[in-house]
């Protein structure tokens, strides 16, 4: 998403970003063993509060996932670009080393023991630079049980943008084989990164570029195809498993479409905000009866929390993040953020 970079008064990080040569599929040894909040596997655990409202030294979280593993959340972070893990009290721990300068959309692909994380510099983070905005852009790999990095994918480089320009990835979704496939809003170009780390251009199409946010949210239906919208004008998109990219016929309903995702009973999930265009915070509930050639709305709900970025489907519910980016684009500054439950 495109914000405009953090005020001066924002501590500057100072450490370097651990070890990392950042060149395409580098394996990656992290140098010290992340905290991890386990929970106890014989023991039952209460249905998650309605609201979680926590504070966080890595503020501005855009991205959310839920970790069955830890059943927690696990959230990134526009400022300093490390991931938490978040339990029902709120408390942030520690998840591994920052990928990047920003971190924003993360998938929990248990099934591999891994955590996918996007990673780029759209000029918001403390360690933001000339030689970093809308240049690095790429996803990292996670071990899901150690929380060691394993991989960091470069996503711009020559071979993948030959004509250069902006780049900076925001949301990725994973297939039923393990392939990860990562929006550039920045860009025309939706990647494909196999399970081995080989990166490619899946889709390149002229209508996923804006001048402001193009493609942003992204997820994999379990029918075989992807849907992701364009965030400025709301366009929803269906990309079959060859990369044809198709329009739904759904209008004006998803402007500043963010997040994606696909609730337990097979709807889209949908949340939409006014960060970076003139959207309605809410989150929009969406049917098809044609595998998503078409799509209708089925339901809105108004949310009752400021900027509203993405969504995580739960065991129990859906929970939305609101990481307080409405404040830092007004000029302010918190360290707040709240995941809060949909009712539907």
């Amino acid at each position: 998403m495109k914000f405009r970079p953090l005020g001066a008064a924002l501590l500057t990080l100072t450490a370097p970003l651990a070890t990392i040569t950042a060149t395409t599929a580098t394996t990656i040894t992290a140098t010290a063993a992340p905290v991890l909040v386990e929970a106890p596997a014989a023991r039952a655990v209460a249905p998650l509060p309605e609201r979680i409202d926590g504070s966080t030294a890595d503020r501005y979280p855009e991205g959310i996932a839920w970790d069955p593993t830890r059943r927690a959340f696990l959230v990134g972070s526009l400022a300093t670009g490390r991931i938490s893990v978040v339990g029902r009290d709120g408390v942030p721990h520690p998840f591994g080393v920052a990928p990047g300068v920003s971190t924003f959309g993360l998938h929990v692909d248990a099934a591999r023991n891994r955590v996918l994380v996007t990673y780029a510099d759209i000029g918001n983070g403390e360690r933001s630079s000339d030689a970093t905005t809308y240049k690095q852009s790429g996803i990292a790999i996670y071990n899901l049980r150690t929380g060691r990095l394993q991989r960091r994918i470069d996503l711009n480089t020559p071979r993948l943008n030959p004509a250069g320009g902006r780049h900076g990835v925001n949301d990725l979704a994973i297939d039923a084989a393990g392939n990860a496939y990562v929006t550039d809003p920045a860009s025309d170009a939706i990647y494909q990164v196999t399970p081995s780390g080989a990166a490619s251009v899946f889709v390149r199409d002229d209508r996923l570029r804006s001048d402001t946010i193009g493609a942003n949210g992204i997820v994999w239906n379990p029918a075989g195809y992807l849907l992701t919208v364009r965030y400025d004008t709301g366009t929803l998109f269906r990309i079959s498993s060859r990369g044809e990219l198709s329009v739904t016929g759904l209008a004006g309903a998803l402007v500043g479409g963010d997040g994606l995702a696909v609730a337990r009973d097979g709807r889209l999930i949908a949340i939409t905000n006014k960060l970076g265009a003139a959207g309605v915070e809410q989150m929009t509930l969406l049917t098809s009866r044609d595998n998503y050639r078409t799509a209708q709305v089925q339901s809105v709900e108004p949310w009752p929390v400021s900027g509203p970025t993405t969504a995580a489907v739960t065991p129990y519910g859906t929970y939305v993040l609101s990481g307080r980016i409405d404040v830092l684009l007004a000029g302010g500054q918190s360290d707040e953020f709240t995941i809060r439950r949909a009712s539907h």
